[in-house]
């Protein structure tokens, strides 16, 4: 029943993970380069420069997904009393 009733919690997080994550690397990317990130479909993007833009959003929506994840546990932890998933890993 928890599981059910956190549904809407991990849908709005994972949104706003998605945006923040976003906004995120954008910020991130031009610190690195003044043109916009390659994507795998760019036929003259080098592969360094797009391994290196992957690997970096990567682990940024990475981040920002599990700290949003766990802080709408904790958000929903809070307000019905019980946690949406396991106390600890095994």
């Amino acid at each position: 029943m928890d599981k059910l009733l956190f549904t809407p919690f991990g849908i709005a997080a994972g949104l706003a993970a998605g945006f923040a994550g976003k906004v995120a690397f954008d910020q991130v990317w031009k610190l690195i380069d003044d043109e916009e990130p390659p994507e795998p479909e760019h036929r003259e993007a080098s592969w360094a420069k797009l391994i290196a833009a992957m690997a970096i959003q990567g682990a940024i929506f990475r981040a920002v997904r599990g700290v949003a994840e766990h802080g709408a546990r904790m958000g929903f932890h809070r307000w019905t009393g019980s946690w949406p998933g396991e106390a600890r890993p095994k």
